[in-house]
């Protein structure tokens, strides 16, 4: 009776349902379907998909899935009518020097990815799309947390989510959350679970279903956006060497010690006050650390060090004892902390490390401690040393291996990478906190994570004779609420028990722990799981989804470029051996109809042109988000400029002339030329670079420029760098795109355009256009670099308070005073002599902002010679003519967006 009900209203649905279905010319997904298996904490995750095309016409079918950035996809197939697309996984070209290229959080999420594939579906045909990917649950806070996308945007007739759970140590606790219907939602929110959920389960096993009727769906999210699926669950551990699943050849040992004594910690917070953390981000932090302040224990000790452009610390030379009277001045100290400055990431880190090291030289070597530095930061380094791989450097000998750093990054404006690795090299984890969500409970929650220290120096064997391959085995500390995972792969002689031994310390003694795993017996492979993989071929895949991990987090540390391609040829292989999507590796789908030769098999592919982890297939037509197609703009003439040596050109229609001056930097400046951030969000930067000067110049050096970025911070962040041969496009997706090649991709309201060998047109919201040249040399001259050219082509949408070395004269007036004007400039008679100024006797001043500046006329050529400027030329680099000195403009970056000192004036 409940079936025959539930099967009635799923073929009723409500009547504004059925009246928005025959309005929509889309094709109808008909069921989602998500199986998961899990045994011994690894996920095999298949997600089926059916779309129907009612209409007389070929439609374009979009599939979309969400899945944890911590998963590898293993398959996708398309079958579309009677023809078959079946995917495989290859090697991807060399990209290891451009994957160690900043990751300025492009990811707005950083817990999901999106896999997104558009498919054109013939008239009256049906098309089903299957998505397996994997992932080794983590165990956080006690618990290991597997959460489903379930996102059809439509209200599905057949909708179900199944997962099959297998944990032979035993289950503990099991729970199934609400549905999380954005990232706004708290993620441990508690409550009931979703409706039409059951739940049955043993000890051992555990079955979960979760299938909303139609009318259900409508009544938890009309648009079919559902949310996030999220089981939660524990299993049985006791005081022993842990948990090992031995099957096939390869094990995995699980390690998550209970009831042991806490190690006393030593903790320095280092707290980033620079002027971005205005607002709410510095108030969630100070509430999330007044919060962690209580939560430390009598024999902890700690400090508190927040920086801007100085840094500062609560208690000089020392670390405090947990007391109620250093609680409550520490809670004074931080209520105080006020943003301001920039962001000097090397010198706090400096400083924290040597308090700590100061403070563990003077302890009692016979104390078991714990020491790290929590570390918080919500932007790039834009003050002392900004350089990511010196800031690594010093990072890495300010430490000394004596302790751990934890790095917590807020928002969009994260250099991810250095935090990724500036933790990974010292023996932390970094993690992302979502602005969006509650930062204050995200930190908090971090802390939990590692406020509780347990075991510290720990480190497993097994019997050398048994043991081919382990991955990492060796762990600075152990927190409570995790666990430790090691994977290995048998010897093929093995012996009959595979030894296992565990020492570690604890708080008040030397830890040693033993037990024999029998071999042959586990090689029988048992049947109590479900689903496509057998138990024996999960733990090998789980074996090869640590492996590639662990390799691929050794890339990442690495700074020897022979010991990253050994470490990518490894990473990759595997990740070829078990079909995974990795960044080492793309995903094409080969279509091959029964009915025809296999000569004529079609291909459609990843485009190569995002760098980093490709999760999505898209047609080169036409995309869903993000579009790619042939360049076809001319370039329209624009004298507003900065090109070759660099000389300037700033243009004044209303005055009907030109000025022009030239800049006499350095190599290594990073010049200022258009400033609006405050504004329309936009800030242009460029970087020089030196070259001799001809012998018969009378410069000593010249300088061009290297580098443009072009950055973006409205609706929302975007950086786009330019060299004479590449072009990084940071947006919602990343982007890297030769300069060889004629390609235009567009990416939430931006526009990059490519000419090949020629320029590179960046439009932005329709209503600001900035032309790149390029000037590359087959046979360069001693004196000759490749170099960029810079042209302001659409100014509309910057401000009036727009600035920079450029920006600053495009609301300007001019007007020349001394001289005769009894018929326009122009069309006086004037003898151009090339390479040099012609002096007319006249007296010339250019009146600008109330300030008289001497200039001559002189002819400059723009565009590759192309097109000729009559300027107003003024000396001395610029002096009088811009706003304060040229030294004004220089930035300490290239993604600097700073105001600089000239907007000040």
């Amino acid at each position: 009776m409940e079936a025959r009900m539930d099967f009635q209203e799923s073929e009723r649905p409500p009547r504004q349902a059925v009246v928005q279905q025959r309005l929509d010319s889309k094709p109808h997904m008909t069921d989602f379907i998500v199986k998961s298996t899990i045994f011994s904490r690894y996920a095999f995750t298949a997600v089926s998909c059916t779309m129907v095309n009612r209409a007389f016409r070929t439609k374009e079918a979009v599939f979309q899935m969400q899945f944890p950035a911590s998963a590898f996809i293993s398959n996708f197939t398309m079958i579309i009518g009677k023809k078959v697309h079946q995917s495989e996984v290859s090697g991807r070209a060399k990209t290891s020097k451009e994957k160690q290229k900043d990751d300025s959080g492009q990811n707005t999420d950083s817990e999901v990815e999106m896999f997104t594939v558009t498919a054109n579906l013939p008239p009256r045909t049906k098309g089903l799309f299957l998505l397996t990917y994997e992932e080794l649950l983590e165990r956080r806070l006690g618990k290991y947390t597997h959460v489903i996308s379930v996102r059809p945007k439509h209200i599905v007739p057949k909708l179900l989510v199944e997962v099959h759970l297998t944990e032979h140590s035993g289950i503990t606790f099991l729970e199934v959350a609400p549905l999380r219907k954005s990232k706004q939602t708290n993620h441990t929110a508690a409550g009931p679970p979703p409706p039409s959920t059951k739940i049955n389960r043993t000890r051992t096993l555990a079955h979960i279903k979760f299938a909303p009727t139609v009318r259900q769906q409508v009544g938890i999210a009309e648009n079919g956006v559902l949310g996030d699926f999220i089981l939660r669950y524990d299993v049985n551990r006791e005081l022993g060497a842990g948990e090992i699943q031995v099957q096939n050849g390869y094990f995995v040992h699980y390690f998550a010690p209970k009831d042991l004594p806490p190690v006393p910690k030593n903790v320095v917070f280092v707290i980033d006050t620079s002027g971005s953390m205005a607002g709410n981000k510095i108030k969630q932090t100070k509430d999330a650390l007044f919060t962690i302040l209580k939560d430390l224990r009598p024999t902890d000790h700690f400090n508190i060090i927040n920086f801007s452009e100085r840094v500062k610390v609560w208690k000089h030379g020392n670390l405090v004892p947990v007391t109620r009277e250093t609680l409550l001045d520490a809670r004074k100290y931080i209520y105080l902390m006020s943003p301001s400055g920039g962001t000097n990431i090397n010198d706090a880190i400096e400083t924290g490390s040597k308090l700590l090291k100061d403070y563990i030289a003077q302890q009692d070597k016979t104390v078991r401690t714990v020491s790290l530095i929590i570390f918080l930061t919500d932007g790039r380094p834009t003050i002392s040393e900004v350089q990511p791989q010196k800031i690594l450097s010093n990072t890495r000998k300010a430490i000394e291996k004596q302790f751990c750093l934890f790095s917590l990054g807020i928002g969009r404006d994260v250099d991810y990478r250095l935090l990724e690795r500036m933790s990974l090299e010292n023996c932390g984890v970094m993690r992302r906190i979502n602005e969006d969500l509650d930062a204050g409970t995200q930190l908090k929650g971090f802390f939990d994570e590692i406020g509780t220290p347990l075991l510290s120096d720990i480190r497993v064997d097994y019997s050398e004779d048994a043991v081919e391959y382990v991955t990492q085995n060796f762990f600075t500390n152990y927190f409570n609420g995790s666990e430790l995972v090691i994977a290995g792969k048998l010897a093929n002689d093995t012996a009959d028990n595979l030894h296992i031994e565990v020492t570690a310390r604890t708080s008040d003694k030397q830890l040693r722990l033993e037990t024999d795993v029998p071999i042959d017996e586990s090689r029988k492979s048992p049947s109590s799981a479900k689903g496509k993989s057998s138990n024996g071929d999960l733990i090998q895949r789980a074996w090869g989804f640590l492996t590639i991990k662990e390799l691929l987090r050794s890339r990442l540390k690495s700074d020897n470029n022979g010991m990253k391609e050994v470490l990518s040829g490894k990473a990759r292989n595997l990740s070829l051996e078990y079909n995974f999507l990795t960044p080492l590796t793309s995903l094409s789908v080969k279509g091959t109809d029964e009915q025809t030769s296999p000569n004529k098999e079609k291909e459609m592919r990843v485009p190569e042109v995002n760098n980093e982890r490709v999760q999505s297939l898209r047609r080169i037509n036409k995309p869903d988000t993000t579009s790619f197609r042939k360049k076809k703009k001319t370039v329209v003439v624009s004298k507003t400029s900065a090109d070759g040596d660099p000389h300037f050109i700033a243009d004044f229609p209303l005055s009907q002339l030109s000025v022009c001056f030239n800049i006499d930097g350095q190599a290594g400046d990073v010049l200022r030329l258009v400033s609006d951030h405050e504004n329309s969000g936009v800030t242009v930067n460029g970087q020089l670079i030196g070259a001799p000067a001809p012998p018969s110049g009378h410069k000593k050096q010249r300088t061009y420029f290297s580098t443009i970025t072009v950055i973006v911070s409205k609706p929302s962040r975007s950086y786009i760098e330019i060299t004479p041969h590449k072009v990084i496009f940071d947006s919602r997706d990343r982007f890297i795109l030769s300069c060889d090649r004629t390609i235009e991709v567009e990416s939430d309201g931006l526009v990059v355009s490519v000419t090949a060998k020629s320029n590179i047109t960046v439009t932005i919201k329709d209503c600001i256009s900035f032309v790149i040249l390029v000037h590359q040399y087959k046979n360069p001259a001693p004196y000759q670099r490749d170099h960029l050219g810079f042209y302001i082509l659409n100014s509309k949408g910057l401000s009036l308070s727009v600035h920079g070395l450029l920006g600053q004269f495009l609301y300007s007036r001019v007007q020349i005073t001394n001289a005769t004007r009894s018929a326009s400039w122009q069309n006086q008679a004037l003898t151009w002599t090339a390479g040099r100024e012609e002096n007319t006797g006249l007296a010339v001043s250019l009146s600008i902002k109330d300030r008289l500046v001497p200039v001559v006329r002189k002819q400059r050529w723009i565009y590759n010679g192309q097109h000729r400027v009559d300027c107003w030329f003024a000396k001395s680099n610029a002096a009088h003519l811009i706003d304060g000195s040229y030294r004004d403009y220089l930035v300490s970056h290239l993604f600097d967006t700073t105001t600089s000192k000239a907007n000040q004036l």
